[in-house]
């Protein structure tokens, strides 16, 4: 009987430190984001969340130094023993448009290394637009994991903390990808309308061949100004992608084009620069003027960039053609990808861009 009592006192007492009262779990302990490793940022100059510190590029336009402080593309990747994780992080007060998930808007999504793959894990669900809390994953296996944690594509994330399991480790982890890959491009490059954070074009293409895809989309604001231009040139990269058709009139796509790529290369002569053209529009689908609009946009660069190629062995165009399939259901809101319309581009230009960075051992 003395045995049983004792027994039965040590599960009690076992009970109490794994629980608080009233039965609630534990609470987890909670790490600064910025104590871990930040990925998908270029310089780590300026506010911690930002894409770019606009406060050193006076110049740059209004909507672009704005859209710089949204996070698409950055991601925390650390190590932990935890069996859970979850995160506390805060945000502006901006509201998810009507063409994006609240996931994609202002949540976030974490990945998991398995098998050398990494492999989606959970989501982080934003209950308010300002400051959440939510458990992204729970009852893992025991041993240490490789995590990378989208953050909000279109939101400003003020901080960001991570929780795991009181006692568990957790560190900052090797940053996953090499080389830098700037994409500069429209709101389909930052991630309108992937259904959450992970699943934008670049966040997939770093996942998929290990290089490192930086998020510069400026949703509605990709239009080749010359002091964007300025911006990209100063850029420390091994390659560009150029994905910035769909914003500006076709009368800047005509104007803007060489002005842009003869200033970067004025600092980079060697790396490959990549043109896409824009996606066919599915809105143009019966509207004529939106299909006549597009056509004229792709023509106009497809004219620009092919002048420049005689001089330029280091410009590569992809085309438009298939890039959203031809059944009409890639996309959201007729304008950008769903992430049907996303895994089919990727599905196009992947294997196109890998050949051409081959060429250069990228």
């Amino acid at each position: 009987m003395a045995k049983n009592i004792s027994f039965l006192t040590l599960s009690f007492l076992s009970l109490i430190f794994t629980f608080d009262t009233f039965g609630q779990e534990a609470k987890a302990t909670f790490i600064d984001a910025r104590e871990l490793t930040l990925v998908g940022k270029i310089y780590h100059k300026g506010p911690f969340y930002h894409r770019l510190d606009t406060a050193a590029i006076p110049d740059l336009p209004k909507a672009v130094k704005v859209l710089a402080t949204h996070a698409a593309g950055l991601a925390i990747t650390f190590q932990t023993s935890s069996s859970k994780i979850s995160a506390k992080w805060c945000t502006s007060s901006g509201v998810p448009t009507d063409n994006m998930t609240g996931l994609a808007f202002e949540g976030m999504d974490l990945y998991i290394k398995r098998n050398d793959r990494w492999q989606y894990a959970g989501v982080a669900r934003p209950k308010s637009h300002n400051c959440n809390e939510a458990e992204i994953v729970a009852n893992m296996a025991p041993g240490n994991k490789t995590c990378l944690l989208f953050l909000p594509t279109y939101d400003e994330t003020i901080s960001l903390q991570i929780g795991v399991d009181a006692g568990a480790t957790i560190s900052p982890a090797t940053h996953p990808f090499k080389k830098n890959i700037v994409v500069y491009g429209s709101s389909i490059v930052q991630g309108a309308s992937a259904s959450r954070p992970g699943l934008s074009y670049p966040a997939r293409l770093s996942r998929e061949t290990g290089l490192n895809f930086i998020n510069l989309g400026f949703s509605g604001n990709a239009k080749m100004e010359t002091e964007v231009a300025n911006l990209v040139s100063d850029l420390s990269m091994d390659a560009l992608i150029l994905d910035c058709v769909p914003n500006p009139s076709p009368e800047e796509v005509l104007a803007r084009t060489t002005n842009f790529v003869t200033t970067i290369r004025k600092k980079h002569p060697k790396i490959p620069i990549i043109a896409i053209q824009s996606i066919a529009r599915e809105k143009g689908n019966f509207d004529t003027q939106v299909a006549s609009r597009v056509s004229l946009k792709n023509n106009y660069f497809e004219t620009e960039i092919k002048k420049l190629q005689k001089h330029d062995q280091n410009l590569y165009l992809i085309y438009a053609d298939g890039l959203l399939g031809d059944d009409q259901e890639g996309t959201t809101d007729g304008i950008h990808p769903n992430d049907l319309g996303f895994d089919r581009m990727l599905h196009k230009v992947r294997p196109m861009i890998l050949k051409i960075f081959r060429s250069y051992e990228i």
